[in-house]
């Protein structure tokens, strides 16, 4: 897949495309739909999948003090959109004279200009140009074939960027997964802790999490994965503030449930498969640590669960 941010970098000899046009935070089950639609038709009418989306989100640039903390880093989105057969994708850079663009403009100068695009897909409440008064018909108008997705449902919740950031922040990380059709997860580099873990509980890989949007507080049943070596390990993480320490700093550490051997990962992928319990303060540290290898304990039957799931 090529990875372009402006029409003067864009891959030569770029044939014309079908565009689906969006931002694709978290690139759920509803964007999932448009963007493989796409594809599908891209490969009947022998023209080549792209997809228009725009870093920062515009709301960063339009109102930025409502602006949503991001379901996923650029890199993972750029994933994702991969792995759907997505062939060249154009970054935008938003930026507030993108945004004064008028509809006609916007489209001459990305669709029409940077991507020769044929055909585009979006989501039927899509808008774009200046106060978003470009939608459906106006790229119709302008003489675009425009295929308009309709909303994916999941046991009568619409899957939708804003819902799953609710979910996430709440915790509630099997209902996110089945909107995203994936865990969600946290990437980024493995930092030194202060070392209270391997002193006085039990070993932790510490992250610095580079997505925006972290889940609520408490323990997690995860999945840990070095996307250096895709080595991969059943984990248990905690978020929160170590109190039992008297911390004050939010803090992400993993503990892995398998054994570990070197070198240790500089990045992790973790994604959060189940929440287990609230954070809290243990009136010593030998008491946390019993109820640490109880979470163990919950972790390795769901593992052992999802072992059994995969492999039926």
């Amino acid at each position: 897949m090529k990875v372009f941010s402006s029409a003067s970098d864009r891959p030569a000899g770029l044939p014309e495309t079908v565009v689906a046009m969006g931002s694709f935070d978290g690139v759920h089950i509803g964007h999932q739909k448009v963007i493989g639609d796409a594809v599908a038709l891209a490969r009947k009418r022998a023209l080549a999948a792209a997809v228009l989306t725009f870093d920062p989100h515009p709301a960063v640039v339009l109102n930025p003090a409502r602006a949503p903390k991001l379901i996923m880093t650029l890199g993972q989105r750029l994933a994702a959109l991969e792995a759907l057969g997505v062939e060249y994708v154009f970054a935008l850079p938003f930026s507030a004279a993108i945004a004064q663009l008028t509809p006609t403009e916007f489209v001459e100068t990305f669709l029409a200009g940077a991507l020769p695009a044929r055909i585009v897909f979006v989501g039927d409440d899509f808008r774009f140009g200046h106060r978003r008064t470009g939608d459906v018909s106006t790229l119709r108008g302008l003489g675009l074939e425009v295929h308009p997705a309709h909303p994916v449902m999941w046991r009568g919740v619409r899957a939708s960027s804003t819902t799953i950031r609710e979910l996430v922040a709440a915790g509630k990380m099997i209902r996110a997964a089945r909107l995203m059709g994936r865990p969600f997860a946290l990437t980024g580099p493995v930092v030194k802790g202060q070392g209270i873990g391997s002193k006085q509980t039990v070993p932790t890989l510490n992250l610095a999490p580079e997505n925006e949007l972290i889940p609520a507080d408490g323990v997690y049943v995860t999945r840990t994965t070095d996307p250096a070596t895709n080595r991969c390990w059943r984990s248990i993480t905690n978020i929160g503030n170590r109190p039992t320490f008297d911390g004050v700093e939010r803090t992400v550490e993993t503990f892995l449930l398998e054994p570990f051997t070197e070198p240790a990962p500089g990045r992790i992928d973790v994604d959060f498969l189940r929440y287990v319990r609230a954070e809290r303060k243990f009136a010593t540290p030998e008491k946390l640590k019993a109820q640490i290898f109880h979470d163990v304990a919950v972790a390795n039957r769901l593992h052992r669960r999802l072992a059994r799931l995969a492999a039926a």
